[in-house]
């Protein structure tokens, strides 16, 4: 496949890298972010805190993806949020705003009993790219 229409998979070095899934993969005009856990990618450790700083370093991790592929957050066009406790979406919502200049993208959240290595919250994105554009890896 060639053009923007041959899927496209990348890592960054910059982020958590997981040996079941790959950070972005890119197919037509946007560009599927896998669920980041509030991992540091250099220790792949948990980060200290509470959700508010989970939902931060989830969102860090996020960015360093989106720039890896030549986008900035504000193309980001959706976001899915799990929570283990839906009373944290204030924090959440707290950190969001401050990775999204322009507005936020739409969003979906849920709830959820448990997540991985019992984060607190994971989030995914997708993000667009301009009509016509391919997709970079």
């Amino acid at each position: 496949m060639s053009g923007y229409n041959a899927v496209l998979a990348r890592n960054t070095e910059n982020a958590p890298e997981s040996a079941l899934s790959t950070q972005s993969v890119a197919f037509s005009h946007y560009n599927h972010l896998s669920a980041q856990l509030p991992l540091d990618p250099k220790t792949g450790k948990m980060v200290a805190g509470g959700v508010k700083e989970q939902a931060e370093q989830c969102l860090k991790n996020m960015k360093a993806i989106v720039e890896s592929v030549a986008h900035v957050m504000d193309d980001v066009v959706a976001v899915t949020v799990l929570l283990k406790d839906s009373a944290d979406m204030a924090a959440v919502d707290e950190v969001h705003t401050t990775f999204f200049q322009n507005g936020v993208p739409a969003r979906t959240t849920l709830a959820v009993s448990a997540l991985p290595m019992d984060a607190l919250v994971q989030i995914d994105a997708v993000v667009s790219n301009a009509e016509g554009t391919p997709p970079v890896a």
